[in-house]
């Protein structure tokens, strides 16, 4: 083997003989993959491998010299092979290397040295020397790259002395060029020779010339190192290219870095400076662009100086270039940004970062002095890495400590520092201590668990204890609810008292104005001040563990507002007695005031004062600016007159709106909150007052169970359950209200915003005339300001036209490639390229099919003369067709023709036609009865003219043929003196004696046939002769159909111009991606489930029609081209990666075609983007538009984990890295952003080290653009998704930014709308502010898999239209909720970026940027004129994991700062909305649910007490229904109508309200309210659940194709505790309500009640079931029975997942109880305690009680229940002890206990008269008990450890479970007996309309027909006989 130095021999000898232990390549393609699978450990040597795979085939020897170096590399850097992997690959590459050393040869010269050498210089001849002219900056960056490895690889070869000079000189080439040329990511910045056109832009030279502005800077300089090379000066002066090289020199930032944000900051001049700007002698930047970015970058941190009163250190001396030391500022803000990591999360930590080195840029540049430290700038350089190790660094182990005392989410929320509460540190002056440099003993720095010597102690507070929360802690309790919302709750509780208080006394609303009625209703003061009492004990409870960060005024304000409310608590009731002896009235109270003042009690006194600080903010509410100003101030006097208001924050200032808006979602609440408060007084309060009052003053004695207060007064027992419900429904049907309101508000909104105008193909039809002039007011830009004419002359028409014509056209093929239309759809919708050929407007042959047959029938059957009634009798369309068709078949054979004398017939007879039509007389010169003739040949002659031909001179004769009789049919059948044309072109043929006698049209040019505009004619005009039918029906799918019509109605919306593609804002698009499908491999395609369904075949059978398309699209295609097609067909149909980026890259080529658009102005010619024939002139303005382009667009997928899927042995992970990298190759815009984890050597031992990596396409791999390293792991310390957009986001470019989750897709007709958005954030507008998120709305496109797809699709969309178009106008509340939004980039990356990360707590990540945002100032728009497309979940277990999780991040919303902050901050009718469309609603859910608990347990104890039997003999009460009537609304809510009524708006305003009414009874037929009520206890169990134990999780709930059957094991796992558990006690409850009620039965709203209550029980038992596929096929049934056993008897254990043990699913489900604290503990007890009342009230109405009302009776019937318990833990004990060893034992134990059993059973028959029904309601009674036992025992589940009782616990869990899953169960096996049960409800699932039962069926069955086929093809035939 070759070695380079002599160092063969010191490898280890195992290694050469380890072949065996060789690297897994995959796929055996190890050229191009071993450089791939690097060790992290030994990354260098991956470029030496990428070399070596690339010249492998140039030459082998050299290839294999280069991998031998590697190898040798290696050893060096791992001699021991202790690295991840190391061993494996070295070994691998030893064994490569032994094959190659004996089969390569050298081809240059005979020794190795030698061929290297000679090598290398033919390299360098043949692409470097002259390469720049030629080559692209890209392919010189590679080439180069190459070039350096040689070198390096020849000088181990080739000993120095041997090396030639020419190769010494090559090299110092090489090395010199490489400093100009870099793998970039769009700016080829330092590069020389041959520049790509973005370079040529104007813009990016001015801006660069900006930023490499370093003159009057002072130079860095390079000191001697120990051990550097000493041929370099101490003291030179270190080269700076531009600003942000010399901010790098001076604090020692990245050069990854460095070069991102170099880029970064020339991109947004560029696009800044370009806007509006002429183009004409464009050289330097305009003098306010770089102000316009200062003044939008620094926003944030100059708020941040004036809220801390520092002065801000953006500071301008005089006389100093004031753009460049702005740009020094911007530069160094997007530096610190850059490299920040995770503190990027922490905007005012990177404002204290900046602040401190803006100052010593500052004494650098005005004093030449480092501020801190006092030196002479002109010292050494910072290394690369200095200020990630002495800045971001040791923040990053501050956080990344508390993040670690989360415990994964299980430690409480206040028992560590999130990033909220590390940021807001740094809203105070507290933060300066840190001083700077930072100091590490600083208090910030001393982590709780640290404890320092005892000398270092001194002025370092806390640090032995937690450190404390900073200003909120995160408490779970309900109480956040009326803590944060205490404005709303005091207000309906004063209602409540009000309403309660006139109906109890008069009965009238007049009643009000009555002296003592008003009197006792003024007493809701004292309400009030009790309330505020409550709110201002919260506030010290709840935040006691803030307490220690909090300053000295804060703390004083707790106190004082607890004072002041203890004493308003204390002083009204005693004013309000005192008030009694001195009565009042209304009038009297408004009317005497000022008169006999004197006289007024001291109560009224006390309220008005009381009053005064509502009434100063109903004053201020009326003046939104003056609050805003107020708030914003920072005058002492003015913070202190709001100090008692408020507590002063940085965020949650100023956040009013302008009056216009303040008075309209004003209006909406007034108008709710009327109509609410009187249903609630009419219906719910007024109804129940007067069978109070009865009830109140009857006398009960004869209570049926014993009763512990038989004396209490009024029967309270029985008030509290009638009124507890009532009172719960008025507290939620707000919600109700408010779903109405926003739904009639929401459609009245909609149409007036035009949506809907055009939603049929028959609507596009009619309007289609008018689209091309709505496109050019819309998307085409115009110079001068374009009025809205409705008529515009003839050339404007045709431009408008024409524009419009090159748009439709890429959008009509788009759908072709997407196959969504078929060839010939295609065909029919096409507008011609060119329009001026004709007279008319050449309209999409769609509008004109089978006009010209139906124009010749009419022509042939009309009998008059006149011709102008005939033309009259055609429609518009009509009239243009056939005018067209005469056109254009005359050019055609006209052009056709080559002989003169030829074209001069056709001149005859086409001057006839025209002739005859301009005098009327058509019909007299011309047959009409020979047109039909006529139409046959001219049909022939078009279809021979589109048909392929082989023999030209046959082909030609065809068409003469045809020709001569079509001139015949004119001539002869058609003209009347046709025959006098012929005669005179005869004629002029004799005299013309030069002319040759030949035939007729004999001389024809079929050339042309060739040419593609020609042959477009050709095709159109036979559309329109042979299309017979109308075309209404095209396109057939319904996607294209509902595509085409939104776009077309969008055009008619109000929407901002477009600007030119230069103008527009730039932006981009981010991706997060973790490891979900990117394209589905031929293996998934073909994998069958259990049912034997491929994915192909199940979308094939969806799909049907676009996999026929699809099919004729692949017509011709290679077997192996066809393969991958059809992965991306299907692919393209899932929820892939590939998907997404396919979409989000129709922004680029809508960009470029803009552009070009543009540049062709008036003449616009273009079709299409441009080709690969075109000239140099086309290809050059083809550059220009792809420059454009990257100037403006960006898209970034942030592949967290590409890295190590790259090196991964699993074979999806290889997957995944080879699509995502074929993604990069096929866009080669498209950059993929990941997290490197590698293995580096540090202080000699090997550490992780973490950077984040940006990669782009090359030629075959992928090539490294930055890599920046990171201070530590990224994703350890938040939720995963905002980590992942965190690390990415510094490579995103552009003034705005487009969020896009991996589940989203784009349209091309939406793409070119993009600019029109984007203009939103500059438009002026009526407030204050401009907008900082534009929401989008979005299609979901899952709607057609099966009916829960449908259901789900239809929330959605009604959520992300109608909904978020009343949250944006006019309740101003709209947030993120992880949509398309897009976001103003620069606000947000100076703000804390686009979502938060904390973990748990920011569980829904997206909408805390949208209360972050509007926190801080911004707001957020709602615009529905452009949609994207969005994937939801598609199958039952999938959606209630998607409703889990959204309702856990609800729980964790209502325990955090945000929802705080912004119910306390906005004005009271902003925060009702707030309330009600996010935390409210879950709540709301809650409530529900609990009122049908409250309801029956109310009942339970009236029913079991005696006391509703005692009650209902009084004939008042027996016929009021007011319970009933009041309980109806929640049944409303409980049954999903609720959420159906925002849809069937939508639908109705979207599609018209006859197919919504039929959508909405279709959706009931297929159990729609099953659906919404089981995902209703879904909401309501994980809401209250995170509240009260935490327990949130992200919740993966993948977004496969659901068509496969669920186990019951599996569906009982997931909905065990959410659902049956709770059905089966309803269950409970509605039983034995029923047998021993006494309630008015005959009532119909009764009958609503219990049947909206046995519905919800039945709906949660049974829908799992209902919607599973094949849930009632019996062989399924079987098979989930005994997986089910299976499952239940495997015992649990350490590793054993939930899936196969009971135990282990057992022992989770409690999980949340482990970590629970101790009030948690308490609760659960406390509700577990509900279950003993069914005991309690039972036993009392056994036989066998004798009606005895003892407590003893309670008392025996623990004793049986002991008893039973310790009979079956005899039995469990028996069986382990005695059921091996003693079986015969054992069994006599067992019949003994059988024989007692049934021995007690007699005695208890005969003696004590136990009855059957006696043993049923004992079953009733005795079972809740258990489980009530069950339930504590789990909550004390380490007491009962201790006294080891754990195991008894579990078992008797186990048998609940048994008897549970059987209960559950057994329903579906009966109905599994009966086959039609299974067919019914495969229609009711896969069943769309009633219209794909059929095709579901096919997939269902598809399996087994191919199977019985296939064994029948295998069966041998019968012998015969």
């Amino acid at each position: 083997m070759a070695s380079t130095s002599g160092t063969k021999s010191d490898l280890p000898r195992s290694l050469s003989r380890a072949s065996t232990m060789m690297v897994d390549l995959r796929d055996g393609d190890a050229p191009v993959i071993d450089s791939e699978v690097v060790p992290s450990s030994l990354a260098s040597i991956a470029p030496i491998l990428r070399v070596a795979n690339e010249i492998q085939d140039d030459n082998p020897r050299v290839a294999y010299l280069c991998r031998f170096h590697a190898f040798e590399k290696a050893h060096k850097m791992d001699p021991t092979s202790s690295g991840r992997g190391v061993r494996q690959f070295k070994t691998y590459l030893l064994h490569r290397l032994e094959k190659e050393e004996s089969e390569t040869e050298p081809r240059l010269a005979r020794t190795d040295p030698r061929e290297i050498q000679l090598y290398y210089q033919k390299f360098y001849e043949e692409n470097i020397r002259d390469g720049q002219y030629t080559k692209k900056p890209e392919e010189m960056a590679k080439i180069l790259q190459i070039a350096s490895v040689l070198y390096d690889v020849l000088k181990t070869v080739v000993p120095s002395s041997r090396v030639e000079e020419e190769t010494q000189k090559y090299a110092k080439d090489v090395e010199k060029k490489r400093e100009q040329y870099e793998h970039y990511n769009i700016l080829p910045l330092y590069s020389v020779g041959l520049k790509p056109a973005i370079m040529e832009l104007p813009e990016i030279k001015a801006a660069f010339n900006a930023v490499r502005n370093v003159d009057n800077l002072p130079m860095p300089r390079i000191s001697s190192i120990h051990g550097a090379n000493h041929d370099v000066p101490t003291g030179k002066i270190k080269p700076v290219n531009d600003i942000l090289e010399w901010l790098s020199s001076l604090f020692g930032f990245q050069k990854g870095n460095v070069a991102n944000q170099r880029e970064h900051l020339i991109l947004l001049l560029a696009n800044i400076d370009t806007r509006k700007r002429s183009l004409e002698d464009y050289t330097e930047l305009n003098t306010g662009t770089i102000q316009q970015l200062l003044n939008k970058t620094f926003k944030n941190y100059l708020s941040w100086c004036h809220y801390l009163r520092v002065e801000s250190n953006l500071r301008f001396p005089g006389g100093f270039d004031k753009p460049q030391l702005e740009l020094i500022y911007i530069g160094l803000y997007l530096l610190i940004w850059g490299e920040a990591s995770n503190i990027r999360f922490m905007p005012e930590c990177i404002c204290y970062i900046f602040h401190n080195m803006a100052y010593e840029v500052f004494g650098v540049l005005f004093r030449n002095l480092h501020p801190v430290s006092g030196e002479s700038y002109e010292t050494a350089a910072p290394d690369d890495e200095a200020f990630l190790r002495n800045v971001i660094h040791p923040i990053y182990q501050v956080v990344r400590k508390e993040a670690r005392r989360n415990k994964s989410g299980k430690a409480s929320h206040s028992r560590w520092r999130n990033y909220d509460d590390l940021n807001e540190y740094f809203w105070s002056n507290r933060c300066l201590r840190i001083k700077w440099p930072m100091d590490l003993k600083a208090d910030f720095f001393i982590h709780s668990d640290e404890v320092l010597p005892t000398n270092e102690r001194s002025n370092q507070g806390g640090s032995g204890r937690r450190k404390p929360k900073t200003n909120f802690v995160e408490v779970r309790t309900f109480w956040h609810l009326y803590r944060s919302f205490d404005r709303m709750w005091i207000f309906f509780i004063l209602a409540f008292q009000a309403m309660l208080i006139i109906a109890w006394n008069s009965g009238s609303i007049a009643g009000f104005f009555d002296p003592d009625v008003f009197r006792s209703v003024l007493s809701i003061f004292i309400t009030s001040a009790v309330l505020n009492l409550l709110r201002a004990i919260l506030d010290i409870i709840l935040n006691l563990y803030a307490w220690r960060s909090l300053k000295f005024t804060q703390i004083m304000r707790y106190l004082l507002k607890f004072a002041v409310a203890a004493a308003w608590a204390v002083a009204m009731p005693i004013a309000y007695s005192k008030s009694v002896q001195n009565p009042t009235g209304l009038i009297r109270f408004f009317s005497s005031w000022a008169s006999d003042f004197q006289n007024q009690s001291l109560y009224n006194y006390a309220v008005a004062i009381y009053l005064l600080p509502n009434i100063l903010s109903a004053l201020l509410f009326v003046l939104p600016p003056l609050r805003r100003t107020m708030e914003k101030s920072n005058f002492r006097i003015i913070t202190l007159l709001l100090w008692w208001a408020q507590p002063k924050l940085y965020i949650g200032r100023g956040m009013h709106e302008d009056v216009f808006s303040l008075l309209k979602y004003t209006l909406f609440w007034i108008l709710l909150i009327i109509s609410k408060l009187a249903f609630s007084y009419y219906v719910e309060i007024l109804p129940l007052v007067e069978p109070t009052k009865l009830i109140m003053e009857m006398r009960i004695d004869n209570y049926q169970w014993h009763e512990f207060f038989p004396h209490a007064k009024h029967n309270i027992g029985a008030v509290i359950a009638i009124w507890a419900p009532i009172v719960l429904v008025y507290f939620m049907d707000a919600q109700i209200w408010y779903a109405i309101f926003s739904t009639l508000f929401g459609g009245i909104r909609g149409a007036f915003s035009h949506l809907g105008e055009i939603r049929t193909l028959g609507m596009l039809r009619s309007r289609f005339e008018d689209v091309p002039s709505a496109f050019s007011t819309c998307l085409v830009p115009s110079s001068k300001k374009r009025g809205k004419r409705k008529h515009l002359d003839e050339s404007a028409e045709r431009q408008s036209i024409a524009n419009f014509s090159h748009v439709w056209n890429e959008f009509i093929n788009s759908m072709r490639m997407e196959d969504l239309i078929s060839n010939d759809e295609r065909d029919l919708l096409l507008v011609p390229s060119s329009s001026n050929d004709v007279s008319v407007i050449q309209w999409p042959p769609f509008l004109l099919a089978s006009k010209i047959p139906i124009a010749l029938d009419m022509a042939k059957d009309f009998k008059g003369t006149n011709g102008a009634d005939l033309f009259r009798r055609m429609d518009e369309y009509m009239r243009f067709a056939v005018v067209e068709f005469y056109e254009t078949i005359r050019d055609i054979i006209y052009s056709l023709l080559q002989d003169d004398s030829d074209r001069m017939i056709i001149r005859q007879i086409c001057y006839e036609v025209d002739v005859s039509i301009q005098q009327q007389r058509f019909l007299q010169e011309f047959r009409t009865s020979g047109l039909p003739l006529l139409s046959d040949k001219l049909e022939k002659f078009l279809h021979t003219l589109l048909s392929n031909y082989e023999d030209p001179d046959m082909f030609r004769a065809q068409i003469i043929n045809i020709l001569q009789d079509i001139i015949e049919i004119i001539v002869q059948d058609v003209m009347v003196r046709g025959r006098e044309i012929l005669e005179r072109a005869h004629y002029a043929a004799e005299d013309d004696e030069s002319v040759k006698k030949e035939q007729r049209f004999g001389k024809i040019n079929i050339d042309l046939i060739r040419n593609k505009t020609w042959r477009e004619k050709v095709v159109r005009l036979h559309l329109l002769l042979t299309t017979k039918e109308s075309a209404i029906n095209v396109p057939s799918n319904l996607d294209a159909r509902r595509r085409i019509t939104f776009f077309a109605n969008s055009l008619f919306m109000n929407m901002p111009s477009a600007p030119k593609v230069r103008d527009m804002l730039s932006f981009s698009v981010l991706t997060p991606y973790y490891k979900e499908d990117v394209l589905y491999s031929e293996e998934e395609l073909n994998h069958e489930n259990e049912d034997g369904i491929t994915i192909l075949f199940y979308l094939q059978t969806i799909y049907r029609d676009e996999w026929k398309n699809f099919e004729e699209r692949i017509t011709g295609c290679a077997p192996k081209d066809r393969a991958e097609l059809t992965r991306h067909w299907v692919s393209y149909r899932a929820q892939t990666l590939a998907r997404t980026v396919r979409g989000m890259m129709y922004y680029r080529r809508a960009l470029e075609l803009q552009y070009l658009l543009e540049f062709a102005g008036e003449n616009a010619i273009i079709n299409g983007l441009p080709s690969m024939e075109l000239s140099n002139e086309d290809r050059s303005l083809s550059e220009r538009a792809q420059a454009l382009a990257d100037l403006k667009f960006t898209y970034v997928v942030s592949c967290q984990i590409y890295g190590a899927q790259k090196k991964s042995s699993d074979g999806r992970d290889r997957s995944c890295y080879n699509n995502i990298l074929n993604l990069m190759l096929k866009y080669p815009s498209l950059r993929v952003a990941y997290i490197d984890e590698r293995e580096e050597t540090v202080n000699g031992k090997q550490q992780k080290v973490y950077y984040s990596v940006l990669v782009k396409g090359g030629d075959k791999l992928d090539e490294e653009i930055y890599r920046i390293k990171l201070p530590g792991p990224p994703t350890e310390i938040g939720e995963g998704k905002p980590e992942n957009q965190n690390h990415a986001i510094i490579f995103t470019r552009g003034e705005a930014l487009q969020t896009i989750d991996m589940n989203q897709d784009n349209y091309f007709e939406e793409a070119f709308k993009m600019r029109n958005v984007l203009e939103e954030f500059i438009t002026p507008r009526r407030g204050p502010r401009k907008p900082t998120i534009l929401g989008l709305r979005e299609h979901i496109f899952t709607g057609s898999v099966s009916s829960l797809a449908w259901f789900m699709s239809n929330q959605e969309t009604s959520f992300v239209t109608i909904g978020q178009r009343i949250l944006a106008n006019p309740l101003r509340v709209r947030f993120h909720y992880g949509h398309p939004d897009i976001f103003d980039r620069i606000f947000h990356i100076t703000r804390g970026g686009i979502s938060k990360a904390s973990k748990i707590i920011n569980l829904s990540e997206d909408i805390f940027s949208g209360y972050n945002s509007t926190l801080r100032g911004g707001y957020i728009t709602h615009h529905e004129y452009i949609q994207v497309g969005k994937g939801r979940d598609v199958g039952m277990n999938q959606i209630s994991l998607f409703e889990a999780k959204v309702a856990n991040g609800n729980g964790e919303q209502t325990l955090s700062r945000d929802v705080y902050r912004l119910g306390r901050r906005f004005d009271f009718y902003r925060m009702l909305s707030f309330y009600f469309t996010t935390v409210g609603f879950y709540f709301s859910s809650m409530i529900t649910v609990l009122i049908v608990y409250v309801f029956l347990y109310g009942r339970l104890y009236m029913v079991m007490s005696g006391v509703e039997m005692e009650i209902l003999t009084n004939a008042t009460i027996r016929q009021s229904n007011a319970l009933e009537e009041a309980l109806a609304t929640q049944s409303v809510f409980q049954l999903g109508l609720l959420l159906v009524l925002p849809m069937v708006m939508e639908i109705g305003l979207e599609k018209g309200f006859r197919t919504a009414l039929g959508d909405f009874i279709i959706m009931q037929l297929q159990l729609a309210s099953v659906f919404f009520t089981f995902q209703l206890g879904t909401k309501a169990h994980y809401y209250g659940k995170t509240i009260l134990h935490g327990g949130s999780k992200y919740r993966a709930t993948g977004r496969g194709f659901v068509v496969f059957h669920a186990k019951f094991a599996d569906n009982y796992r997931l909905y065990s505790r959410s659902h049956f558990v709770k059905g089966i006690e309803l269950l409970m409850l509605l039983i034995i309500y029923e047998v021993y009620g006494e309630s008015y039965r005959s009532s119909n709203l009764y009958l609503f009640i219990t049947f909206s209550m046995w519905f919800l029980v039945a709906s949660w038992l049974f829908a799992p079931f209902v919607f599973n596929p094949s849930g009632f096929d019996w062989q399924k049934t079987v098979d989930d029975w005994t997986d089910w056993k299976r499952w239940m008897g495997n015992r649990g254990g350490i590793g054993i997942p939930p899936e196969k043990s009971w135990e282990s699913w057992w022992d989770g489900e409690q999980e949340h109880l482990k970590y629970t604290n101790l009030r948690g503990r308490i609760m659960e007890i406390i509700l577990a305690c509900r279950f003993f009342v069914y005991q309690y009230g039972i036993v009392y109405h056994l036989d066998i009680s004798h009606r005895i009302k003892s407590l003893l009776v309670y008392g025996l019937s623990w004793v049986v229940m002991i008893s039973a318990l310790l009979v079956l833990k005899m039995v469990s004990m028996g069986r382990r002890k005695f059921g091996t060893d003693f079986q015969l034992t054992f069994r006599i134990l067992k019949a003994l206990l059988f024989l007692g059993f049934l021995s007690v059973l007699t005695v208890l028959f005969v003696v004590c008269n136990l009855t059957i029904a006696d043993l049923f309601a004992s079953i009733l009674a005795f079972i809740p008990t258990g489980w009530a036992l069950l339930l504590i025992g789990q909550a004390c589940r380490g007491l009962f450890k201790g006294i080891g009782l754990w195991d008894s616990i579990k078992e008797l869990g186990r048998a609940y479970e048994y008897i549970m899953g059987l209960l559950i169960f057994s329903p579906s096996a009966i109905l599994s007996w009966f086959p039609f049960v299974n067919e019914f409800q495969t229609r009711l699932l896969f069943n769309q309309a009633f219209s794909r039962g059929l095709q579901i069926s096919m997939i269902l069955q598809g399996r087994k027909d191919k199977d019985d086929a296939a064994a029948k093809k295998d069966k041998p035939p019968p012998p015969v006989k």
